[in-house]
């Protein structure tokens, strides 16, 4: 999936993306990792953090906007573009990480995301990583679902979102061995009064790519006002996420 980012307004308005992401760092094994492809880096946040806790690391993002930002901020770490679905490493690495990226893929390219990574890796090397899993986001994706055909447009969710068992078999395919896996419920807080609002717009982009902006905005203003009762605490809006964390080997 290929989208234009406001790389700026992401990492202003929803950091919270990398700061959840940190706790993946402590599935890396430091005493058998040195080299790290952090793969979807975007502006370079967690790449930043794998540089500072030893690892010789580099970036790889879809994203020229991303990878400008990362640029600037982490001088000194390479960074280049590249496809999840189709790219080859000069040289293998001790350990693929990845954070909030896999789920832009759509299921149809998974299989080739995961050759490309086990092929990235070294004999053993370590695969880690977070996407969203099943049932992500589902309250938000079902108003929408609602709001578009309340106005007889189609809506199709652009993400993929996977069980536990349905990932682990795809890697099993690919060759890993799954050491650890965890599906769990993690509702995340955003910034503003406009906070569902600016989530849709930033990550619900290819639904509403042919409607009409004044029609886009009114079923933004629906999703917002049908979710409110639901996803509104105290002021804060949440989005109720779902995450997936793994972990795995390549096998002989």
């Amino acid at each position: 999936m290929n989208i234009q980012w406001d790389a700026r307004k992401y990492v202003q308005e929803f950091d919270f993306v990398p700061k959840y992401g940190e706790a993946l760092l402590a599935l890396l094994d430091p005493e058998q990792v040195h080299s790290v492809l952090d793969l979807g880096c975007g502006s370079g946040a967690l790449t930043a953090q794998l540089a500072a806790a030893g690892y010789a690391v580099c970036g790889m993002d879809a994203s020229e906007e991303q990878l400008r930002l990362a640029q600037q901020r982490c001088p000194g770490i390479p960074f280049f573009k590249g496809d999840a679905t189709d790219f080859a490493l000069k040289m293998p690495v001790d350990a693929v990480f990845s954070n909030a990226v896999l789920h832009w893929i759509d299921r149809e390219r998974q299989a080739d995301t995961l050759r490309c990574v086990y092929r990235a890796l070294r004999q053993g090397g370590q695969f880690v990583f977070e996407m969203g899993g099943a049932g992500n986001a589902e309250q938000i994706y079902d108003a929408l679902r609602q709001a578009f055909e309340k106005r007889h447009f189609p809506y199709q969710i652009s993400f993929y979102f996977p069980s536990i068992g349905e990932y682990a078999s795809l890697m099993e395919q690919a060759g890993f061995r799954v050491t650890y896996a965890t599906l769990f419920a993690r509702p995340t807080p955003l910034k503003g009064d406009e906070g569902l609002a600016d989530w849709i717009r930033m990550f619900i982009k290819e639904p509403f790519s042919a409607i009409p902006t004044a029609q886009a905005d009114e079923i933004v203003r629906e999703t917002v006002e049908t979710l409110r009762p639901a996803l509104c605490q105290n002021g804060v809006w949440l989005v109720d996420y779902v995450r997936l964390r793994c972990k795995a080997d390549k096998q002989a």
